[in-house]
């Protein structure tokens, strides 16, 4: 699972990194408390242009077909083993993949009953990362269109197994465009949504304080 991550690069970093143009770039700040529910930014091909984009959506995928946007609640994830058949993910698998960026995401480690331990987990090289995300858009009658995501999530790497069974897909960089790119829905790039080489993170134990949404600052990654 997923449930919290920080954004520290800022627009110009994350401009330079996916290789697009900061003038064409919604306004957005470094985060360090990510909570689903927010906007945030996510890279995808714009319906238009077929170029790739920032655009600003909300954390937790509502699907066309929803009739209540509260479904979104449940979906902040999807399952790698199955979004392409699971219809809450199903088409937008097949047609609306993103990229999701990001420095670090926050799991906790359950030492006993009552007492769960946060651990920060990045690249070991500092890097900002992408997570392997979906969106989708809906719209409530005549209201404005809603539009969404979700980040795709795998079975834990070596580094994080003693921490959480699962982990968010982090993609190389070297598969952004082969993410993004339209395939028939027999040539999903399905085997990209893998563990993350393990060899390549770092976790550390983090403050409890990251549990609090309300708190947002730099201070959450440093090692406790």
């Amino acid at each position: 699972m997923c449930g919290r991550f920080a954004r520290r690069s800022t627009r110009e970093v994350l401009a330079d990194w996916f290789g697009l143009d900061l003038e064409d770039q919604p306004p957005f700040v470094p985060s360090f408390n990510i909570a689903p529910q927010s906007v945030q930014p996510v890279v995808r091909l714009g319906r238009d242009s077929g170029r790739e984009e920032f655009a600003l959506l909300r954390w937790g995928l509502v699907p066309f077909w929803a009739k209540d946007a509260k479904i979104g609640y449940s979906t902040i994830n999807a399952r790698a083993e199955e979004a392409a058949n699971k219809p809450a993910f199903r088409e937008a698998m097949r047609k609306r993949r993103c990229l999701v960026p990001a420095d670090a995401f926050y799991e906790w480690e359950r030492n006993d009953p009552k007492n769960k331990q946060p651990f920060a987990i990045a690249l070991k090289s500092g890097e900002p990362y992408a997570f392997a995300g979906l969106w989708e858009s809906w719209r409530h009658k005549e209201g404005e269109p809603l539009e969404t995501f979700t980040i795709l999530t795998t079975e834990a790497n070596e580094a994080l197994q003693p921490i959480h069974n699962r982990m968010p897909v982090i993609l190389a960089r070297k598969d952004y465009g082969r993410w993004l790119e339209p395939a028939a829905p027999e040539r999903l790039p399905v085997d990209l949504l893998r563990p993350f080489p393990a060899e390549e993170m770092a976790a550390w134990p983090v403050s409890q304080r990251v549990g609090n949404v309300r708190n947002n600052d730099s201070e959450l990654l440093a090692a406790e």
